[in-house]
């Protein structure tokens, strides 16, 4: 079995922390937490079928999940670690939870989609179409330009947003979005005592500030707050904010004072 490519510094630290980077990304989503965590043992690998692990497929929340939990007993001084993950990320970081909650320390998942709408043929016949449109025009510099201004990305970040685009085919895309759009808060979840923290950025999507308003009710120990006039990328838009409030959560300190109360 081919093995995730990752990105891993600090083994010497006695914590690790996990990233899992979101959709149609790599590894690179997370350079400005990886140098202000230089005291954690940090990995981030590139998920399959993106950036330099696009040769493992095929793609699935389920499989990610199982080789995540697989690095975390191979790679960490205690068997545990503490996940971080946004969107795509933060979907595996639940499939895990609901199966081996035991390796997470503390988490952070953020501008997590859960759908509740049934797969119907004409979900399925919908999402084909969106997926047929976009491919065609998805490795434009205009579309991947347009598609930073929506995140509100920084431009410096354009040529590595471009090259983890266009390494995706289209079956790979296929196959990423469908797991995406059509996952379900997976079994167990009301179970975990992980300290959960579930983020939305104040300008993310109803769906997803819906979504973490179902997810605070099922975990046990969880808490749910919005990052002021962020968006769904908000690590990327505001790094020091976002580092802030992951050395809070994992070291327990309170995150209220500099976050807002999750509303849609």
């Amino acid at each position: 079995m081919k093995e995730l490519y990752l990105k891993e510094k600090g083994t010497e630290n006695a914590e690790t922390i996990i990233f899992l980077h979101s959709g149609a990304m790599a590894s690179w989503m997370y350079d400005e937490q990886i140098t202000a965590f230089n005291d954690y043992h940090c990995i981030i690998p590139d998920l399959p079928e993106h950036g330099q692990s696009i040769d493992v497929k095929p793609f699935t929340i389920t499989d990610s999940a199982e080789r995540i939990t697989n690095i975390i007993l191979d790679h960490t001084n205690n068997g545990r670690a503490h996940l971080v993950g946004i969107s795509l990320g933060a979907q595996i970081i639940l499939q895990i939870l609901s199966t081996t909650p035991n390796v997470v320390d503390h988490a952070i998942i953020s501008g997590t989609l859960m759908r509740t709408i049934p797969q119907t043929e004409t979900i399925l016949k919908l999402l084909d179409h969106a997926i047929k449109v976009y491919t065609p025009v998805k490795d434009t510099d205009f579309f991947i330009k347009a598609n930073m201004r929506t995140y509100n990305m920084p431009k410096h970040l354009f040529d590595n947003f471009k090259e983890s685009t266009q390494l995706i085919n289209h079956d790979a895309l296929e196959r990423i979005l469908t797991e995406n759009m059509l996952f379900k808060q997976p079994d167990g979840l009301e179970k975990v005592e992980t300290p959960v923290l579930v983020m939305t950025g104040e300008k993310d999507y109803k769906i997803i500030k819906e979504s973490a308003y179902d997810l605070i009710k099922t975990l046990q120990i969880s808490k749910g707050y919005m990052a002021p006039k962020l968006g769904h990328l908000w690590n990327l838009e505001s790094p020091d904010l976002f580092n802030k409030v992951l050395r809070s959560w994992i070291n327990n300190i309170d995150v209220s004072g500099i976050l807002l109360p999750l509303k849609y």
